[in-house]
């Protein structure tokens, strides 16, 4: 086939891709809609505890391996009114360690050569222990103070109130038709009760979701991934935010954070790039990841019949995992030295003789959390 055409394909799958990542929230939130306040109720009553909630982000997120998606169901649930904020933002968080697993189980496969091995670990981790410094410090302050989702509704206020611009979404008008076409079908030529219409939506959403954003994410990586290798190899040892910069770009051109920090693993693996100047560039891919959930809340926007008011708490959830991230670049790029030591010092206990540290990954993002949910959820 000729390249041009197989790109030019490629980009109308993108804009198809797309279409069906957003109808899916948008499905997503009218199948809530369906089931009634009691099934509102029972899921909040689920998740009543902050302390399990960023757990369940953290399982979550390790086991479909995407950030992106557990956020974007965050928002759907926010956006349906099914999860408030106090027990979304927490959600987000565990989403942000969930999302560093990929990353160290591509440092695994250098395991047998040591030097390699100590040097990609320590590339991979350095994520880890961003993430989780950042959740020490700023979950037990969002669950006294509620920082971050002040953060996010001051935020939102501002984005909803820009030039004296209404809130609302040119997407609800192209997504709209396909769904209400999809429940009237349910409910109307089908007959279906509204909650046996309601499920099959949501599984039907959550499939639908799942697919878009696993094939968005290929289609775009096969599109920029291997230009980005080159654009990385010369010009990310500039400085420090030309790196952090470029972490950003490349994350929301993929779509994922889990692509764009497992691509320096092989780089600082090989020697090519330090530590030191990959660290800015995962920062940047943190903050890169929240373009996909702040991009699915513009499908949750919905306007009240009754004095035009307009739900933007989706949008909110959005913003608080943008402003988690900036939070936690705020505190941890100057301090810097704490998490990329922690990283060179696990790395050099897991390429020494104490390899069994490198199977952490286990207990830590899928064990722990586990047993976490279980005994919390009903506190």
């Amino acid at each position: 086939m000729n390249p041009r055409l197989k790109t030019a394909l490629k980009i109308l799958s993108i804009f198809g891709l797309l279409y069906v990542f957003l109808a899916s929230i948008s499905l997503m939130g009218a199948s809530f809609k369906l089931f009634g306040k009691g099934f509102a109720k029972q899921l909040i009553t689920s998740c009543s505890n902050p302390f399990a909630g960023l757990f369940i982000g953290i399982l979550a997120t390790s086991v479909i391996q995407s950030s992106s998606t557990t956020t974007s169901l965050v928002v759907a649930l926010a956006g349906g009114g099914v999860l408030p904020l106090t027990f979304a933002v927490p959600i987000i968080m565990g989403a942000n360690i969930g999302t560093s697993v990929t990353n160290t189980i591509v440092s695994l496969t250098f395991i047998t050569r040591k030097e390699d091995f100590r040097r990609a670990f320590a590339a991979a981790t350095v994520h880890d222990f961003f993430n989780l410094l950042t959740v020490a410090l700023f979950f037990p302050l969002e669950c006294r103070f509620y920082l971050i989702q002040r953060a996010a509704l001051w935020l939102t206020r501002i984005f909803a109130g820009a030039g004296g611009v209404k809130f609302t979404s040119p997407l609800k008008a192209i997504i709209k038709p396909a769904v209400h076409s999809i429940k009237h079908g349910l409910t109307e030529t089908f007959g279906l009760p509204h909650v046996a219409a309601g499920v099959i939506m949501l599984v039907g959403a959550v499939v639908l979701l799942i697919l878009s954003l696993t094939y968005l994410v290929k289609t775009m990586r096969s599109l920029i991934i291997a230009k980005a290798e080159g654009v990385i190899d010369r010009y990310l040892f500039r400085n420090d935010f030309v790196a952090l910069l470029l972490g950003i770009c490349i994350t929301v051109l993929v779509q994922s954070s889990s692509v764009t920090t497992s691509l320096l693993v092989p780089l600082v693996a090989a020697g090519i790039l330090t530590l030191r100047r990959a660290y800015p560039f995962t920062l940047g891919a943190n903050i890169g990841t929240t373009c996909t959930a702040i991009l699915a809340s513009l499908a949750t926007i919905t306007v009240a019949k009754e004095g035009g008011a307009v739900n933007t708490v989706g949008v909110t959830a959005a913003f608080a995992h943008l402003m988690f991230n900036l939070f936690g670049i705020a505190v941890f790029y100057p301090l810097r030295r704490i998490p990329i030591l922690l990283a060179t010092k696990l790395a050099d206990l897991a390429s020494g003789s104490k390899k069994w540290v490198a199977v952490y990954i286990v207990p830590v993002f899928f064990l722990l959390p586990l047993f976490t949910i279980l005994i919390f959820r009903n506190f």
